[in-house]
């Protein structure tokens, strides 16, 4: 069983820091909830407040494989095919992302990154690998590529309930 441990939140009153119930420490997605949060904060601070998680993913993944459709590379970015198509309508109305309609098919969009584009992600990923090393601080090369495993593996697993 998880005990409690202080909350970052005060207490109504007195300024008192509530405990959280083990009931919550112990569910996986209260935790993982978390993490996004406290993730979210840092990113905000010290990687970008105008480029968020989701457009940074396209980003990568229009870099990294420049000229796939929309629907294709939403699923290496781990976006719904919706959120998609919104994160790269903001991503081109700020000239980041090209959107070009294939030749073939009209209702296939290929995603191409801007020079502007480019420029932005080589910042962004700077920044965003220093705060993966602040964040990973005092883990060791192996001990933090198992823990990546052990996520991405738990990432997989419940993605696969969902298709269930």
């Amino acid at each position: 069983m998880v005990t409690g441990r202080r909350a970052a939140a005060h207490g109504p009153v007195d300024g008192a820091r509530l405990e959280v119930p083990g009931e919550l420490l112990g569910a996986p997605g209260y935790v993982a909830r978390r993490l996004y949060q406290a993730y979210l904060a840092n990113w905000v601070r010290a990687v970008d407040s105008t480029v968020t998680g989701p457009q940074f993913a396209v980003l990568v993944a229009v870099d990294k494989y420049p000229g796939e459709d929309q629907g294709s590379l939403a699923h290496v970015a781990a976006l719904d095919r919706s959120t998609m198509a919104d994160v790269v309508r903001r991503l081109e109305e700020r000239g980041l992302v090209d959107r070009r309609t294939a030749l073939n098919d009209a209702r296939r969009k290929l995603l191409h990154l801007t020079e502007e584009g480019e420029r932005t992600l080589a910042e962004v990923n700077r920044r965003a690998r220093d705060l993966d090393r602040k964040l990973l601080r005092g883990r060791t090369a192996a001990g933090i590529q198992q823990w990546l495993e052990e996520l991405n593996g738990v990432a997989e697993h419940w993605e696969s309930l969902i298709e269930d």
